[in-house]
């Protein structure tokens, strides 16, 4: 099986700033998540100080990525929520309603000391299940 690195133009490219890591992977019928924070394009928080607007942005630089490897939101199985104020958690999950609607994939969510970005309020990581010959809707 090979793996396919998912490159959304949309969503700030970790090699260009430095890092290693890809923004997501297909391998097979599953798609793998990066940690995803509320940056834009060019690697600036988006939502400074609001954990409901970086829950947005995070959660669309994982859709955007999630696309890109043909499938969406709704393909996600599994999702773990990184805060760094657990007294956060109803703001995000009113987010979270917005772009997964009825969607309710398995979860986790954990409060952290500190993130990479130090304005960073959360990070996002999910996995997703979706045929190679295509499962959306």
């Amino acid at each position: 099986m090979s793996l396919i690195e998912l490159v959304p133009e949309g969503v700030a490219y970790p090699p260009k700033f430095g890092s290693p890591t890809a923004l997501g992977v297909r391998a097979g019928d599953f798609i793998f998540i990066s940690g995803m924070i509320a940056w834009d394009v060019n690697r600036r928080i988006v939502g400074v100080g609001d954990p409901h607007a970086q829950t947005l942005q995070a959660l669309r630089n994982m859709q955007d990525t999630l696309e890109e490897g043909g499938a969406s939101l709704r393909d996600v199985v599994r999702i773990t929520f990184y805060l760094t104020d657990i007294r956060e958690k109803p703001r995000v999950w009113e987010a979270r309603k917005e772009l997964f609607g009825d969607a309710r994939p398995a979860s986790t969510l954990v409060e952290v000391s500190h993130l990479v970005d130090p304005q960073a309020l959360l990070e996002i990581d999910a996995i997703a299940y979706c045929p190679v010959v295509g499962c959306k809707e």
